[in-house]
């Protein structure tokens, strides 16, 4: 059931909010030792927000998520549960204060169910870089869900929370939202506050939703959108167009650039039947060419390993989380507690962003990359402005299997292409179910609006997931 069901079987007394997260916790039981989704579950906790939450609906005063469990990416401060970021470092670290936005669920009586997987510290396109366990996708459990949201990707598709919270530097809601057939949206940078959410590059981290539907992402973004005026980035002025009744007139442009050879047959039929049946209902629908995105993918990864490998240094053994051993003094402390907490994706993106930093290569590498941002970012902005929103692949292929990965690093990188250009822009952008491939696993669209559009290309995706639902499961394929 989509969270707008569950809303009103909720206020309707068809159902509990104790009997639903009993539910959800019997799920969890039966599936997570195989999908590995989630790192930590309270039930008693759970069970107990679940009984604040009844007393709020039994007097008539149910908010949109009053009741309704929802998984928590583990980057997200909680005050009552674990925050590891899957990390081995801050195993069993609890935070003293909540994130902003648990602080927003908090205030709706939502029941936080559990903190869900991830790539470590969010570093991944995988979730095989998980510092306790991989996730693996429900639609074959022999393929990754993608990263480094996988396990909310993976907990919405195997029904294990009406809804999840997940976080995208680079493509790490959407790309998994694709690989795993859900819904998932990138927020407009700053609108959605990051306080409480620890940081891999402070520039592009953006928190936001991933559910069964874009309407369902659109309940959860109006729960957790606010000012913080703790957080610098939050933005307050927040005004873009509303959710759209009408696609007839609309005019969308499909990139070519993300359209072409590297690009599997079966996403980009899937994705250019879904512009076609955008034409049918009105829509103009253009091809257009953004050539400077072919630098998103290097411009990003050097900018977001630079504010890692800042944002990280955090991480010393002394304050907070795990602590060597084996050590003789500070020095010995900060290298051998980083040494045995992180791992090596971890520290293959500290290595990367020190060394662009350091003297004598800055201007060489960090300096050109925020350049080729800055081009990025206005190639997008002429472009929404000829067009109400952009079409595109989410990934070029679908799920891959683990015994497929990328070996080389490098070649990890280069599939996020479709992805690295919305964050270095500060644009929202999301990703849709549009198809399935001969083996059947899902195919993503992506669609990429205007700043603060994101009402609006929400309500682009929910037209077509209307009816892409109707839509025979041989057919799509």
């Amino acid at each position: 059931m989509t969270i707008k069901e569950l809303r009103c079987a909720l206020d309707s007394r068809e159902i509990s909010a104790a009997e639903l997260t009993k539910g959800y916790l019997a799920g969890i039981a039966e599936l997570n030792p195989q999908i590995g989704a989630y790192l930590h579950v309270n039930e008693e906790l759970a069970l107990s927000m679940a009984e604040k939450a009844q007393k709020r609906i039994d007097a008539g005063e149910s908010a949109p998520l009053t009741g309704i469990p929802i998984g928590i990416k583990d980057l997200l401060c909680t005050t009552d549960m674990p925050t590891t970021c899957a990390s081995k470092l801050l195993e069993g670290y609890i935070p003293p204060y909540d994130a902003t936005i648990i602080s927003n669920l908090r205030t709706q009586d939502t029941v936080l169910i559990g903190k869900i997987n991830m790539d470590e510290f969010a570093m991944g396109s995988s979730n095989m870089n998980s510092g306790y366990f991989p996730v693996k996708n429900p639609y074959d459990l022999n393929r990754v869900p993608g990263g480094s949201s996988g396990g909310s990707a993976a907990a919405v598709a195997a029904n294990l929370c009406a809804g999840a919270l997940g976080s995208d530097t680079g493509g790490s809601i959407r790309q998994p939202a694709s690989f795993c057939g859900v819904t998932g949206l990138r927020p407009t940078y700053g609108l959605v506050s990051r306080f409480g959410c620890v940081a891999f590059a402070s520039s592009l981290d953006q928190v936001g939703p991933l559910a069964q539907s874009a309407e369902d992402c659109g309940i959860i973004l109006d729960a957790i959108a606010s000012y913080d005026p703790k957080e610098m980035t939050s933005a307050r002025e927040r005004s873009g167009r509303p959710a759209t009744d009408s696609l007839k007139g609309l005019k969308l442009g499909l990139i070519e650039e993300l359209m072409g050879s590297d690009v599997e047959a079966q996403t980009k039929s899937a994705v250019e039947a879904a512009a076609r049946w955008y034409e049918a209902q009105g829509a103009i629908v253009e091809r257009i060419s953004l050539p400077m995105l072919k630098y998103g993918v290097p411009a990003y990864y050097l900018i977001s390993a630079a504010e890692a490998s800042a944002n990280l240094s955090r991480f010393d053994g002394v304050r907070y989380g795990q602590r060597s051993k084996s050590y003789t003094d500070y020095q010995s402390i900060v290298e051998k507690t980083r040494g045995e907490g992180f791992g090596w994706e971890v520290k293959r993106r500290i290595l990367l962003g020190a060394y662009a930093l350091c003297s004598g290569y800055y201007d060489a590498y960090y300096k050109k990359a925020v350049q080729l941002a800055h081009v990025v970012r206005e190639e997008y902005r002429k472009a929404l402005e000829q067009f109400d929103a952009l079409l595109s692949p989410v990934s070029p292929d679908v799920a891959f299997r683990f015994d497929n990965a990328p070996t080389d690093p490098a070649q990890g990188y280069i599939a996020d292409i479709c992805t690295v250009s919305a964050p270095l822009a500060g644009l929202p952008a999301l990703s849709t179910p549009c198809g399935y491939n001969s083996e059947g696993m899902p195919i993503g669209l992506m669609i990429t609006g205007k700043r603060f559009d994101d009402k609006f290309i929400l309500s682009l995706a929910s037209h077509y997931e209307r009816e892409f639902k109707k839509i025979p499961a041989e057919v799509r394929a």
